[in-house]
């Protein structure tokens, strides 16, 4: 396949690292010479400093036989006019990442395809969508549905009250069991759990399960006693805080607290009035925090544009009694360090944002693509077709690559876990978690 992405910042940088894995051909275009230069030297693509809405330029590195066009510049406009050239001029698919929210609405998508952009990606969405999920299991870092929450994957933190630490897995995930660990986060090192593998207090551990059993896996993993979140203290009043509080559920009230009283103003006129207060101050400043209730607080959530801003908010929430904290971390630097003090869940929108793109590439098979960033894996949904070599054994008989996992399959809207026993049938959705290991070669067995 290949892919041209103009843009040599965050989202597009972290999306060439990406497809990288996959040695599909990528070209690179920018016309930020500093920015093309050091994208070179760390990452084996071509790259070309020129405008991204230049013909000339466009033509020259053959967009007229592009499948994809990635548009991914910091320029919202540059985006979707680069999209519109580079239809125009040949490419097959064209993906503009835009800043309003109004280009990302469904309503306007026929508009947005007369011009030439076949899709759009808008981070503030994505990011405020898994803001919410958060926040809606106070015990959880991670959730992920399958097929519209057929299937559940959590990620969880275990602590000393975990009941089933230290014990070999092949005692707790049996094919009658309600749950499977699909995978364990121990410090640095991402571990895909084989039967003799146990769990430790202080590991991430990614739980496979069905919506039924999420209140038996909450129990076993000692956190009945995390209250459910119905207050929510938002620092920062950017546009992700927008759409986060667009998209808050009715139970939960939430304040939102920003430093420039002109964005107050703009924040009380266009969000939801029935459940939200604007407060004109800093939330770092712990004394304004105790005065507005942090101590009756479920939830934190810092959304402001420095990483460790928001990480020092977090402690800061932590330190008074405020159990679930959400960070947006845009420095991958600070990712380790964030997830070191415990800082709960991390929000990263390239990463986010990378995912759906590359969701874009897997040629219709795959969807709900979702980079756990903590984990350093991918998740997706694979749908198994007639006559693919997934069908054709059971699971232990296929030689899965090493770094694969199969979590569960929804059979006829039904979630149910997968066995060394199980055989997948066509139609069937099947949970793939992946670490270190190419996407597109598991995308061949359901083909």
């Amino acid at each position: 396949m290949k892919i041209i992405i103009a843009g040599a910042y965050a989202i597009g940088s972290y999306l060439a690292t990406l497809l990288t894995r996959t040695h599909e051909d990528i070209t690179i275009i920018d016309d930020d010479e500093e920015a093309i230069d050091s994208l070179s030297q760390d990452l084996d693509v071509l790259t070309i400093n020129a405008s991204p809405i230049s013909i000339k330029a466009l033509r020259t590195i053959g967009i007229d036989d592009a499948d994809l066009f990635i548009a991914v510049t910091k320029d919202q406009e540059v985006n979707m006019c680069a999209c519109a050239l580079a239809k125009s001029l040949g490419a097959r698919q064209t993906v503009a990442k835009v800043e309003e929210y109004e280009y990302a609405n469904e309503g306007n998508h026929d508009i947005l395809q007369r011009m030439g952009i076949d899709s759009v990606i808008y981070p503030e969405m994505l990011a405020a969508q898994d803001i919410i999920n958060g926040l809606k299991m106070s015990w959880v870092r991670q959730r992920w549905d399958v097929h519209g929450g057929a299937l559940v994957m959590l990620g969880i933190k275990l602590r000393e009250t975990c009941e089933i630490l230290n014990r070999p897995l092949k005692e707790l995930c049996g094919p009658d069991d309600p749950y499977h660990i699909v995978a364990i986060k121990r410090g640095n090192e991402t571990i895909i759990p084989g039967g003799n593998d146990v769990l430790a207090a202080y590991d991430l551990a990614y739980f496979m399960t069905t919506q039924k059993c999420i209140p038996h896996v909450r129990r076993i993993v000692g956190k009945e006693k995390y209250a459910d979140v119905s207050n929510v203290m938002i620092m920062g009043g950017g546009k992700t805080a927008v759409r986060t509080a667009h998209i808050m559920p009715e139970y939960m009230k939430y304040k939102i607290f920003e430093i420039d009283p002109q964005r107050c103003e703009t924040l009380n006129d266009i969000l939801p009035h029935t459940s939200q207060y604007v407060i004109n101050g800093d939330a770092r400043d712990t004394s304004l925090l105790i005065e507005e209730g942090i101590r009756g607080t479920q939830a934190f959530v810092a959304l402001t544009g420095s990483s460790e801003t928001n990480i020092l908010a977090c402690l800061t929430a932590k330190r008074n009694g405020v159990r679930k904290t959400v960070a947006v971390v845009e420095n991958m630097d600070y990712v380790d360090m964030a997830e070191s003090l415990d800082i709960g869940t991390i929000i990263n929108k390239k990463t986010i944002a990378a995912s759906r793109i590359y969701e874009m590439m897997l040629e219709g098979k795959a969807s709900n693509v979702r980079y756990l960033m903590q984990a350093r894996a991918d998740v997706a949904e694979f749908t198994a077709q007639p006559d693919s070599r997934i069908t054709k054994k059971r699971i232990f008989e296929l030689g899965l690559p090493k770094g694969i996992t199969l979590g569960g399959l929804v059979r006829n809207g039904e979630g149910m876990l997968i066995s060394g026993g199980t055989q997948i049938q066509p139609g069937d959705i099947v949970m793939v978690f992946c670490h270190n290991t190419d996407m597109k070669r598991i995308e061949k067995l359901f083909l």
